[in-house]
């Protein structure tokens, strides 16, 4: 079989499993590259993300872009229902709501961990970016009966470039003179290397459910406090908290951010 016959294959295959979609550009037409590339993370997230590359970020120097999208929409399963699952820690809640589950298996909820301290979230947030297994530990599997509850209805909206935050990982290959020179075979592919990351995200929270969407372009321990069932718990997010949306049988986090003020997007 000749090389152009298994490309052929591979891309059809990747299309079925990962949507993929490639197309030839001519990278000197700096305008149009970065409008297409822009078009596509637009279409791909519903219009959440109108512009994952920046005006600046192609030039005739670029040789080839990756450019990746996730779009998440789910509906709660009893929206905002007053018998949620909760259970509260030494110094804070955590709500769990369920998104209604899909015809695969797959089951979202999206979790809201809420300081009891007006100004207790960077202390919060130190916790769970310290302690092995946090979330494990600290998600709520038990549903207890809710007073006073509200949460607020927002909207989430950031973007940065990684490139440096992934070196200071340790992800340094990448961004060396070939370090991506194996992974394509064209004439143009010597020396290639990543240059830059951008990475874009977008949530909105209302009484629906959740629609959620990111796109990226590269150029002490707490002490469970037992609950009774028939406990009622007060939920009031009327201060900073942070929230993450997670696929709970696999245990993958696909969103994760904090609200400080609601009313500003």
């Amino acid at each position: 079989m000749e090389i152009e016959e298994v490309l052929h294959s591979l891309l059809k295959l990747l299309a079925i499993l990962f949507k993929l979609f490639c197309f030839p550009a001519i990278f000197a037409w700096i305008v149009t590259v970065t409008y297409q590339v822009n078009q596509w993370a637009e279409k791909e997230t519903s219009g959440l993300i109108k512009e994952i590359l920046p005006a600046d970020s192609v030039d005739s120097a670029t040789k080839l872009i990756f450019a990746n999208a996730l779009y998440f929409k789910g509906a709660w399963d009893e929206k905002f229902d007053a018998s949620v699952t909760k259970e509260t820690f030494d110094g804070f809640k955590v709500l769990g709501l369920p998104y209604k589950q899909g015809e695969d298996r797959s089951r979202f909820s999206m979790y809201f961990f809420l300081p009891d301290a007006n100004d207790g979230l960077p202390a919060l947030v130190e916790k769970v970016s310290s302690e092995s297994q946090f979330l494990e530990r600290h998600l709520p599997y038990q549903k207890v009966g809710v007073g006073e509850f509200r949460i607020p209805k927002f909207k989430v909206s950031f973007g940065f470039e990684a490139s440096n935050v992934l070196k200071g990982l340790g992800l340094v290959l990448p961004f060396s003179g070939d370090g991506i020179t194996e992974m394509v075979n064209s004439p143009v592919s010597s020396n290639l290397h990543v240059s830059s990351i951008f990475q874009k995200s977008f949530i909105e929270v209302n009484e629906e459910g959740t629609e959620a969407a990111a796109a990226a372009a590269t150029a002490g321990v707490i002490k469970l406090r037992a609950l009774m069932v028939e406990e009622k718990i007060n939920f009031v997010a009327d201060h900073p908290y942070f929230f993450l949306i997670r696929e709970d049988a696999t245990g993958v986090v696909l969103f994760v951010g904090s609200v400080l003020n609601p009313l500003v997007d």
